[in-house]
């Protein structure tokens, strides 16, 4: 007669993987945060551009000037005063004569703030520059 051992199964392996689907998930959200977030980090500031007949924006790496509604001044999406606006711009201009300039004014602006950043641009002597505007 055999004796049965109870209770005692066959010794289990261990499963040295890693589980794949919560990382799927995480990654799965981090890229719809990204798709959700890119648009509103590439417009930068919010404004509302008057319209106009418009070209094609420049494919070269261009610098952008914005004033909103309130009249602040950005660079690059990065708040700046008038004064170091200038000083920035004119140190672009230094290192290359070609630097490209877009100026992106709010259509509620009054219209002499936006002559102030022209006039700044032609005191460093950036000769590219554009008025952005939306296409009718």
């Amino acid at each position: 007669m055999a004796l049965r051992r109870l209770g005692r199964k066959k010794p289990s392996r261990v499963f040295s993987g890693i589980d794949m689907t919560s990382l799927i998930d995480l990654t799965f959200l981090l890229l719809i945060t990204f798709l959700v977030t890119m648009p509103a980090l590439e417009q930068g500031i919010s404004v509302r551009l008057p319209q106009g007949k418009t070209d094609d924006l420049p494919t070269k790496k261009t610098n952008v000037v914005t004033m909103d509604a309130e009249g602040k001044a950005y660079l690059n999406n990065r708040v700046i005063s008038l004064e170091d606006l200038e000083r920035t711009l004119g140190n672009m201009a230094a290192e290359d004569p070609e630097v490209a300039v877009l100026v992106r004014g709010d259509e509620r602006l009054e219209y002499g703030k936006v002559i102030q950043i022209m006039k700044i641009l032609y005191k460093v002597k950036i000769t590219r520059m554009a008025l952005v505007t939306l296409s009718e």
